[in-house]
């Protein structure tokens, strides 16, 4: 086949944070395949086609991006964040598990981008100095319980826990449910980050501790970071503090 598809990431939010390889490969593509607001953060350009579909579509539009890409054009993805992370690299490569053989042919790239939970350590410091783990409270694909036991385990290990999809107007229980859980099993004093919008002209960080945050400051442009055992504040006078969590375990202040 002559067609090409290439997965791209528009990073979080300002056009500075999309990597050179995504922004060429968009620039370059006979056709744009897209949630409509990510869409809607690309310049237009003369002869290049616009393929926009609402959410909770991504199999389908997956299957779009192929169809056309096996017509012999070169398609784009566009996604947010890094594709590969709860975004489109999957969708894609599930559509192509279960559809038109000739699709394993085609020439398909997959370039990295910022992720949310990057963009928002970014502006707290080094929140990710160590082991941690991204999980997403939607259950949209996979029954709650699972989302609570693996919250159950990324709390057991200790790990940094950066959460993705906390809250919707579908699911706005979700947050409640598992912060319930973590203050359950975590310290009352454990750094909790909200960063909301990071890069765009919103951007709202909010740095608390898990005994007093407020779930309901969250929605679905929101990154949480939930802090290890060894997570801390680096305090600032008169600024807001630096979050870290050092490089080794155990080694106290």
């Amino acid at each position: 086949m002559t067609g090409t598809l290439v997965i791209a990431g528009l990073g979080p939010g300002p056009a500075v944070w999309i990597v050179p390889e995504a922004t060429a490969a968009i620039e370059a593509a006979t056709d744009l395949v897209g949630y409509r607001p990510y869409l809607d953060r690309i310049p237009e350009r003369p002869g290049q086609r616009r393929h926009a579909s609402g959410n909770r579509v991504e199999i389908a539009r997956a299957r779009e991006a192929l169809t056309i890409a096996a017509q012999g054009r070169r398609v784009a993805v566009v996604s947010g964040g890094d594709p590969g992370v709860f975004a489109m690299a999957a969708a894609v490569f599930e559509a192509i598990e279960t559809g038109e053989p000739s699709w394993r042919d085609l020439d398909i790239t997959v370039v990295p981008g910022i992720s949310a939970m990057q963009a928002a350590a970014a502006r707290l410091g080094a929140p990710l100095g160590h082991d941690f783990c991204a999980i997403s409270l939607s259950d949209n694909l996979k029954p709650w319980q699972v989302v609570e036991r693996r919250l159950r385990a990324a709390v057991d290990g200790d790990f940094v826990i950066a959460v993705y999809n906390p809250a919707s107007k579908a699911r706005p229980d979700a947050i409640h449910l598992a912060f319930a859980l973590l203050r359950g099993r975590k310290a009352p004093a454990t750094p909790v980050a909200f960063a909301r919008s990071v890069g765009r002209s919103d951007e709202r960080i909010v740095l608390t501790t898990l005994e007093d945050a407020d779930p309901s400051v969250a929605d679905m442009s929101t990154l949480i970071l939930i802090g290890s055992s060894e997570t801390r504040l680096i305090a600032r006078p008169g600024r807001t503090p630096w979050l870290l969590t050092p490089r080794s375990y155990g080694g106290g202040q």
